[in-house]
């Protein structure tokens, strides 16, 4: 929801800055490691308990996924080996910051550690839904709990202490969104179906009848051709001999 609203008018408000940065020398991939690395450092703030600072890290992790994509549209280096570099290095990202969250909650009970492997595993299901949908020339973008979202909302579970709450409200909100993502991409992906279906009656009856004429044309010429192979030999075989009772002396 917030990517979809916001973020490209976030983009462009950092342009600027990614171009500051660019002309320092840093690069893109730089900035993905900056954030990479701040995720690691949150997720080992939050399993030994600073959740304040932890709330920093967030912010660092997230600003550095912001200006990443800023200095590779500014420097021209947008392609697909960044694309997948980001892409994984967001993914690994999300799950340490909630390993770091289970470790936590380890300590406060037995059992809420799966809370944070829930919130996991539909975060990760809501980004391979789209990274799917993508790869079929479909569209899953949007919904309640995408990444900045969730960002969001586990920031401001740590800066008050309400971790916990926020977890189980997270928990929910990315599993109606990846719910959703579903719904949207089985209805888009039927569409080309029921075309196809509608079609298709024509299309294999012509090219039946195609097929069928292709072969019996194929069919005729090979039988003529046959014949007419028969006709010769059969030919050469009564004039040899007249042939050579002629030239006998």
């Amino acid at each position: 929801m917030l990517d979809g609203r916001w973020r490209a008018g976030v983009e462009r408000g950092l342009g600027p800055v990614g171009d500051r940065l660019r002309r320092l020398g840093v690069s893109a991939d730089a900035l993905t490691i900056f954030g990479f690395s701040a995720s690691i450092a949150t997720a080992f703030l939050i399993a030994t308990g600073h959740l304040g600072w932890a709330v920093l890290g967030i912010t660092l992790a997230g600003l550095g996924d912001l200006l990443d994509g800023a200095v590779a549209r500014g420097g021209g280096e947008t392609g697909p080996r960044g694309a997948f570099f980001d892409s994984v290095a967001d993914r690994f990202s999300d799950a340490v910051i909630l390993l770091g969250a289970a470790w936590h909650l380890s300590t406060v009970g037995p059992r809420l550690p799966v809370l944070a492997f829930g919130v996991a595993v539909c975060s990760m299901l809501i980004s391979y839904e789209r990274a799917k949908a993508e790869s079929l020339g479909l569209s899953a973008r949007g919904g309640l709990m995408e990444r900045a979202e969730r960002f969001v909302m586990l920031g401001f579970g740590l800066a008050f202490g309400l971790l916990v709450p926020v977890l189980w409200l997270m928990l929910a909100l990315t599993g109606i969104t990846a719910a959703d993502r579903f719904r949207r991409v089985w209805r888009e992906a039927a569409k080309p179906a029921r075309l196809s279906v509608t079609h298709s009656p024509r299309t294999p009856r012509s090219s039946r009848r195609r097929e069928a004429s292709g072969r019996d044309a194929a069919g005729a010429g090979g039988e003529l051709r046959a014949w007419w192979e028969r006709h010769r030999i059969a030919e050469r075989r009564r004039g040899r001999p007249a042939a050579a009772r002629r030239t006998r002396p």
